[in-house]
């Protein structure tokens, strides 16, 4: 690895540093409270974790730009990026990062971290431009083969093991990196090499529009205006619910207890996913050998959707799925979790069968504070994320390699808040690495 950077700091890649947040302002007598203008909030893009393969976007963490400095190898606290456009949609792969923005400029996608696999696009050396590079250690460009640039938009960007879905408002959903257990959705081609590829792949195989993408570690789900679920890549473990274990390279429509149900929202991460229907109801398959379906089968792979009608949970608004462990959000905003690892209610709680809440008292509800309720949740591979209504992010689980940004390196049993100098509307979590867009509190 030492040698990649080597090769990259001689080619002459721009090792600038992330840059020092505004100087404070001379104090000024005058009321404590004052009222703001109608002008929008700043918004900001704070990332934290293992920063060795760029993943971070922070390059003078990799490439200090003076010789005092070392080389940081993990930024255990949350580290704001200098961005012009204001960022939307933010997905973290294995060692890599997307962001997308919702604006008419030509570029709206950056790429950063880990490309082996172009999975971040085709980012040409400056020394030999037939290649491209295996590292990209600052938010970089990635150009997309639209055909109305300027009036299309990028709503969601979705990031697996060494590949990426990028889903526009008009012109489909796109893919890009690793294909071969075809979940970009194209043609697997024997031997191919992803080093340095520019193919960017429009999927048009849909029956209907999609509106959410999902990544999961090598597979793939699309779920469409309709309500349907469409899944392709690798499915040894039935995580592409397709009622077989073996690839497909091109989407296709879910049955099982999915058909005729409308869904409105889908989680994967590893090799296990979720679905929630309209009417607030849970569908689960995929890999089941630590617990995930253990409640309604023996089996530990699941190839076809099945409905988990898990009691004294109510009606589902959200699910999230890690490599060994789920979590649900319920309307009322109450946090459960199951299956295998740090689940977050203390150290005796290591594996269930079924759904455990977590008191909300650790979210930050109290008789003062009754209105506190989380508000959306998430999963990397090994540890839980969820936002509350006040824009406070809690995080707990396997910290590895400094993921949770609590500014330490143990483990975290229970949630616990991120301090992060902003209003946190959205996060994204990885295998060692998190990024989250906030609003300024002014």
């Amino acid at each position: 690895m030492a040698s990649g950077w080597s090769r990259l700091a001689a080619r002459g890649l721009r090792g600038a540093g992330a840059g020092a947040g505004a100087g404070a302002q001379a104090q000024e007598p005058g009321p404590v409270f004052r009222y703001m203008g109608k002008g929008r909030r700043r918004s900001r893009v704070f990332a934290w974790g293992f920063a060795h393969t760029g993943a971070l976007g922070l390059p003078a963490l990799v490439l200090p730009a003076s010789g005092r400095h070392r080389a940081k190898k993990m930024q255990l606290r949350p580290c704001g990026l200098e961005l012009e456009q204001r960022i939307s949609s933010a997905a973290c792969g294995y060692g890599f990062t997307l962001l997308a923005s919702q604006t008419s400029d030509i570029t709206k996608v950056w790429g950063m971290g880990l490309n082996t696999d172009s999975q971040i696009g085709f980012h040409r050396s400056r020394r030999d431009r037939t290649k491209g590079y295996e590292y990209v250690l600052e938010p970089s460009p990635v150009p997309l083969p639209l055909e109305k640039p300027q009036e299309t938009r990028v709503v969601q960007v979705s990031c697996g093991r060494a590949h990426s879905l990028l889903l526009t408002d008009t012109e489909g959903v796109f893919s890009m990196g690793n294909n071969a257990y075809g979940q970009c959705g194209r043609r697997i081609v024997d031997s191919e090499i992803y080093s340095g590829s520019q193919i960017i792949h429009r999927i048009e195989e849909l029956d209907s529009r999609v509106v959410e993408v999902k990544c999961g570690q090598d597979h793939s789900l699309f779920r469409t205006e309709k309500g349907e679920i469409y899944a392709c890549g690798w499915g040894a473990d039935g995580q592409t619910g397709l009622g077989h274990h073996g690839t497909s390279c091109k989407p296709t429509r879910l049955m099982g207890d999915v058909s005729g149900v409308s869904i409105v929202q889908t989680a994967t991460y590893g090799d296990f996913c979720l679905a929630v229907s309209e009417d607030g109801d849970l569908f689960g398959w995929g890999n089941s050998e630590y617990l995930q379906l253990s409640a309604v089968t023996e089996a530990t792979q699941v190839n076809v959707p099945k409905h988990l009608p898990f009691k004294g949970v109510g009606k589902i608004k959200q699910a999230a799925c890690g490599g060994t462990h789920a979590a649900i959000l319920n309307r009322e905003g109450n946090v459960f979790v199951w299956g295998y690892g740090i689940l977050g209610k203390g150290c005796n709680l290591s594996e269930s069968r079924v759904p455990e809440m977590i008191p909300s008292t650790l979210f930050g509800w109290s008789e003062f504070t009754p209105q506190v309720q989380v508000d959306r949740i998430n999963c990397g591979l090994n540890h839980f994320a969820a936002i509350t209504n006040r824009g406070e992010l809690f995080v707990w689980g396997k910290n590895l390699r400094g993921c949770l940004g609590i500014g330490r390196m143990d483990d975290q049993y229970f949630p616990w808040r991120v301090t992060v100098p902003g209003e946190v509307v959205d996060m994204a979590c990885g295998v060692d690495h998190m990024v989250a867009i906030t609003r300024a509190f002014i």
